[in-house]
């Protein structure tokens, strides 16, 4: 067999293995028809629930799938109801930050799953109803809760040079039953290291509108002179530290400031040294991933994911890297 031959025997091999390997059809990638409901936790233009909105936005406009916000002034009780109205409108999926609870949401998760509505949770997990029906999409996006609380807590000790029998405020939610588990976080790393903590519950009206919490904080630390630190356990009031130090009379790094979440607000805080350390949960991607969960689900049938976005501590040292994605709500 000549050489010609031998080579084309070879070629024509190759396409027929080529062609019999090919797909027969392209794969539909398309979201077409399919309706996604969405909440991103606070006020409609807060600080922290912009961001995970326009993350959201970014998948939704990534994917092609319908998305429906709803909006819940970080109100447990409002998000239990909106939560029960969404299921009602029977879409695709939703995803649902866990504020309430598992006591409140966990038999509204069975319902949901009932009528067949995937269900996934960011910021605020819930952990029981996530082993339930991880293989049905259910995941999570978001901070460990306990465990960014303890290492803001840590963080806070180390950045702000916090001794033994030093006095700190933690402003936070231990009254709700999810989301208090990041405040018990901070008060225990705080404790563990000497430190008083002094406790104050964000009040609704506070949770709601972070300005008005200004005479709040203001008359705590006109009674509390030896204050060294103060923690806000919720990115709306980490923003507006700036503002409760100035009401109070304070000076730049006078009393310490410590909070999560990044924002423009917070990250000019911390330029003027009014914020000295800020735990960064990354909220862009708890409202990119939970729509990317809900259409890999729904298209293609993928489990759960449980992804981690509270790692990053953002100070002076470091806040110049990121100021400009702040600035743009994307961090």
């Amino acid at each position: 067999m000549s050489g010609f031959a031998i080579k084309g025997g070879v070629a024509a091999l190759g396409l027929g293995l080529a062609l019999a390997v090919a797909p027969a059809a392209a794969a539909d990638l398309s979201c077409d028809g399919k309706r996604f409901v969405f909440f991103p936790g606070g006020p409609e233009g807060g600080a922290f629930a912009s961001i995970v909105y326009n993350g959201a936005v970014l998948a939704a406009e990534h994917t092609g799938c319908q998305v429906d916000y709803v909006w819940s002034d970080w109100n447990p009780a409002k998000m239990v109801q909106q939560f029960k109205e969404a299921i009602a409108r029977r879409p695709d999926g939703i995803a649902l930050m866990g504020h309430p609870g598992e006591a409140a949401l966990g038999n509204l998760v069975d319902e949901a799953r009932s009528k067949g509505i995937i269900v996934t949770t960011q910021n605020v997990d819930l952990p029981t109803s996530e082993g339930k029906y991880k293989a049905d999409g259910m995941g999570y996006v978001g901070a460990t809760l306990y465990e960014a609380g303890s290492f803001l807590g840590q963080g806070t000790v180390r950045n702000c040079g916090l001794q033994d029998g030093d006095q700190a405020l933690v402003w936070g939610l231990l009254g709700q039953e999810a989301r208090g588990q990041r405040t018990k976080g901070v008060i225990d790393a705080l404790e563990a290291a000497g430190v008083t903590v002094e406790y104050l519950e964000i009040s609704d009206s506070t949770n709601k509108d972070a300005a008005t919490g200004t005479p709040v904080f203001a008359s705590f630390a006109a009674s509390h002179p030896n204050l060294k630190a103060v923690v806000t356990d919720h990115g709306a009031l980490t923003a507006t530290l700036g503002t409760y130090l100035r009401a109070a009379g304070k000076q730049p790094d006078q009393v310490c400031g410590a909070g999560f979440d990044l924002s423009a607000a917070t990250a000019q805080g911390i330029e003027e040294g009014y914020i000295d350390v800020v735990l960064d949960q990354q909220p862009f991607l708890q409202g990119y991933l939970p729509i990317v969960q809900l259409y890999l689900t729904s298209k293609f049938g993928f489990a759960g994911m449980n992804i981690d976005t509270g790692a990053a501590l953002i100070t002076s040292d470091n806040i110049a890297l990121v100021a400009p994605l702040a600035a743009e709500a994307i961090r």
